[in-house]
């Protein structure tokens, strides 16, 4: 099955964190890396009074259920220090299951496709990097791109091997 995630953080050193889960979830027998977005940075969104994120999305290849690969990235979270204190506020790390192949259900611990990416220029940015044609609830990603905001985006890092050496 081929999911995709999105990745963000800004404390610490959040591109190094990505960088880091990436490869964690490279190296296990179940899951593939097969594209990542250039490196964003990007304002905070939803609490605006902290620092800059920076972003990336990231396509795997996947024999995990999708609840097993949210306990995969949820686990990673921890091992990374990942505290939730407060709703969109400062984190070291997240990662979040945006689409699970064509799959669209709405459970209590896991809603696919994730509810607010259409909303965000910060996922939708990266994803358009390899996935622009993906259609989500009806549209591409790339016309659900050109109805967000954007301003204030912007590529970090162009090459889309980053994550391999931060």
């Amino acid at each position: 099955m081929r999911a995709t995630l999105g990745l963000g953080g800004n404390l610490d050193n959040p591109v190094r964190a990505m960088a880091l889960a990436l490869r964690a979830i490279d190296a296990r027998d179940d899951c593939h890396v097969v594209a990542v977005s250039r490196l964003y940075r990007t304002p905070p969104w939803g609490k605006t009074d902290q620092s800059f994120f920076y972003n990336s999305c990231a396509a795997i290849d996947t024999t995990l259920t999708p609840e097993a690969l949210l306990d995969v990235c949820l686990d990673i979270e921890r091992q990374m220090k990942r505290v939730r204190i407060e709703r969109w506020g400062p984190r070291t790390i997240d990662i979040d299951i945006l689409t699970y192949d064509d799959l669209v259900q709405a459970e209590p611990l896991l809603t696919i496709p994730h509810p607010r990416m259409t909303e965000r220029g910060f996922v939708l940015m990266p994803l358009a990097d390899f996935a622009g044609d993906l259609v989500v609830g009806g549209r591409a990603i790339n016309e659900w791109l050109q109805d967000v905001e954007i301003e204030g985006i912007e590529v970090a890092d162009q090459s889309q091997e980053w994550w391999r050496s931060a």
